[in-house]
């Protein structure tokens, strides 16, 4: 593919991967309308938010594998085409059930967006190249993740909800229509295809009951009967997992990739970037409207920084990788930026100034700017090119999952933190709402109850109590991230300092291919053959 072509199937993935994340957060400031609207639950809403989440995490690794067995093309197609049918039909869901199923569809559609749109970028980049495009896929993440919950605001009050999912049909067009008119890929397959339909049931079980206890421990408790079965069932499967993956031939998740240092460094590290990535948007908005009193859309406004970080970061950090070819020292430069700026959210307050709150976003978003992508990058730089696939999908696997499990932890520690305050200042709180008469009645019964208090609606002297004490809850739930992004930091510093090929991956497999013909034809006549001698020197073949 000549520069223009790489650049126009480029063009096809950036969309496909804008389409997967815009429906996935345009959706977040809406929810609390269409929920009821559908006639749901609370039990409905959580499974709304939790099922794409558990469906792009499980089958994240199932694609990773499709990808290194049969086409990747068509995969991605295929990936496309589902999500934008899910789309379609969760904007005429009728009900919070068929919602639901319809969010379920969505996230196995953008699991496969996600897993494959790296895997083809490795197959028409070198990772050497790479780096400069990275800046392109993290302004694509920053746009979605702030401007989708602005648009789905603004939809939901002008045209109606529907069109927080009706908006991914015609973006998914578009991508489908690019991609098949400009991807073109030489993939060199496996002469027979093995699907591990066993390895993908009992993988599906083990994360999917883990994730699901995971999101729900705050109301089972972390010591509970429920605890105890769901832990016991992951565990099971996880170990049988294991034992059937040792034994098929085309393993889901080839256990040999954990000899590669460099893979196994990259899932520990990338376990941070995902409490960075989940943690900040869940808790930070948090932060935003109940210890400061601002709206959703005030509140999506002011975690810009965040993204600004992310984008900045990504862009230059890309353009000096290829520039130079070096990666190692802004990874741990990244790392200690993640330190610094969950060190610092762990700090603060209620009235701590927005200039400086920014400033802590934009060190996490810089952070994880320069380690998200690039530990990736490096990870497909040295697995072996027929397995590109179940590697890239297994770093993003087990950072989604290890995300999600540190998240869950950050909201335990919360909950425990703001409980614990608000009984040590229940006199103080008693006066308050004394001094209010009914409407502080109201206001008790709705802190008693467990429902988040909306403070920007609350008189002065009891909102500021609150305020106090969900920012000290939200700062001890960002101390869990520190630990975390130290971690992250130990494994990038052992991370083997490789230099990055300038070879995409079809380019290795077909170079690969031919050293394998070149070693069967020396084997057979004792001599290099002249049509693939060294460095492709015909001259010198004559001569010899």
């Amino acid at each position: 593919m000549s520069r223009r072509q790489v650049l126009e199937a480029l063009s096809g993935l950036l969309l496909a991967m804008f389409c997967s994340m815009v429906s996935t957060t345009v959706v977040g400031t809406s929810l609390p309308i269409i929920v009821p609207a559908l006639g749901g639950t609370q039990e409905s809403y959580t499974w709304v938010v939790t099922i794409t989440l558990l469906t792009t995490a499980i089958s994240t690794p199932i694609w990773g594998k499709l990808a290194d067995l049969v086409n990747r093309k068509t995969l991605m197609l295929i990936a496309l085409a589902v999500f934008v049918l899910a789309s379609a039909g969760a904007g005429m869901s009728t009900s919070a059930e068929m919602l639901i199923a319809f969010r379920a569809l969505q996230g196995l559609g953008g699991g496969g967006l996600a897993a494959l749109s790296q895997v083809l970028m490795a197959d028409i980049i070198s990772p050497r190249e790479r780096g400069k495009y990275m800046g392109l896929f993290a302004g694509v993440m920053a746009v979605a993740t702030v401007g989708g919950p602005l648009l789905g605001g603004v939809m939901t009050d002008t045209i109606g909800w529907r069109w927080n999912f009706y908006v991914g049909v015609p973006l998914g067009i578009i991508a489908f229509a690019v991609l098949l008119r400009t991807l073109r890929i030489e993939q060199i397959r496996a002469a027979k295809v093995r699907i591990d339909y066993l390895g993908i049931v009992l993988l599906s079980v083990s994360a999917g009951v883990l994730l699901v206890w995971i999101t729900n421990v705050s109301d089972y408790g972390w010591i509970s009967w429920e605890t105890a079965w769901m832990v016991g069932i992951a565990l099971i499967a996880a170990v049988a997992f294991v034992l059937v993956e040792l034994r098929v031939a085309e393993p889901l998740i080839p256990l040999t990739l954990f000899r590669n240092r460099t893979f196994t460094l990259a899932v520990l590290a990338s376990i941070s970037i995902g409490v960075a990535m989940f943690g900040t948007s869940v808790y930070l908005g948090q932060y935003m409207q109940i210890s400061r009193g601002y709206g959703p859309t005030e509140a999506g406004l002011l975690t810009i920084p965040m993204a600004a970080g992310m984008l900045v970061a990504s862009a230059v950090v890309g353009q000096l990788v290829t520039r130079f070819g070096r990666w190692k020292s802004y990874l741990v430069v990244g790392a200690v930026l993640m330190i610094a700026g969950t060190g610092l959210l762990s700090t603060l307050a209620y009235d701590t100034s927005l200039w400086l709150v920014g400033t802590y976003m934009f060190l996490l978003g810089a952070g994880t700017g320069m380690t998200m992508q690039n530990l990736v990058l490096v990870v497909q730089n040295t697995s072996k090119p027929q397995e590109i696939g179940v590697a890239s999908s297994g770093v993003n696997f087990f950072r989604t999952v290890g995300g999600t499990a540190g998240v869950a932890v950050m909201g335990s520690v919360l909950a425990a933190s703001m409980t614990q305050q608000l009984t040590d200042r229940a006199q103080e709180i008693g006066a308050a709402v004394m001094s209010l008469g009914e409407q502080g009645q109201a206001i008790l019964a709705q802190l008693q109850s467990g429902a988040l208090p909306v403070t920007r609606d609350m008189p002065e002297a009891i909102a500021v109590i609150i305020e106090d004490a969900s920012a000290q809850a939200i700062s001890h739930a960002f101390l869990i991230g520190v630990p975390l992004a130290v971690l992250s930091l130990v494994a990038i510093a052992f991370l083997p300092n490789k230099p990055l090929t300038r070879q995409n991956n079809i380019e290795r497999m077909r170079a690969q291919r031919l050293e394998g013909d070149l070693a069967v034809a020396t084997a057979e006549t004792g001599s290099i053959p002249v049509h693939v001698a060294d460095d492709g020197d015909a001259s010198s073949a004559r001569s010899r």
